[in-house]
């Protein structure tokens, strides 16, 4: 019997394991104009971001202790908010595409999460959401 090769993505996230350290962003809860029914274009509504950057060990191992010497939290939250400033927004998918891009587009960032939950659109279940991984090239 032979053991299965390890696939693409297995390897890849294996990569990310090892030579990168994960930051997160927690149930960040923000007001957006964000939905495509008539009811969610009256006004902003409650929406929880959770982001997680997989950012480069080598690229973001602190030697003086320094905030110069590693990605900033405040650049996750400002790109957020950024983004969620530009604008009604229709859809969950477009917002997370759109902040997956932003953040990936830091030169330290080497992979993204994020995903987005409407606690309030529905009464009978706690929320509805969506979530996009993406990652740069690991030959980098």
């Amino acid at each position: 019997m032979t053991a299965a090769l390890p696939t693409p993505a297995t390897l890849a996230a294996t990569e990310l394991m090892l030579t990168c350290r994960r930051l997160f962003l927690s149930n960040y809860e923000v007001a957006v104009r964000i939905g495509v029914h008539d009811f969610e274009k009256q006004g902003a509504q409650r929406l929880l971001i959770n982001v997680d950057l997989w950012v480069g060990l080598a690229d973001t191992t602190p030697q003086h202790d320094r905030l110069d010497e590693v990605v900033d939290y405040d650049f996750i939250r400002s790109t957020i908010a950024a983004r969620v400033d530009r604008g009604h927004i229709e859809l969950q998918e477009t917002l997370c595409d759109d902040v997956v891009a932003l953040l990936l587009d830091h030169p330290k960032v080497r992979a993204v999460k994020v995903s987005t939950r409407k606690p309030d659109v529905y009464p009978d279940c706690e929320a509805v959401g969506v979530e996009v991984f993406r990652m740069k090239d690991l030959a980098r």
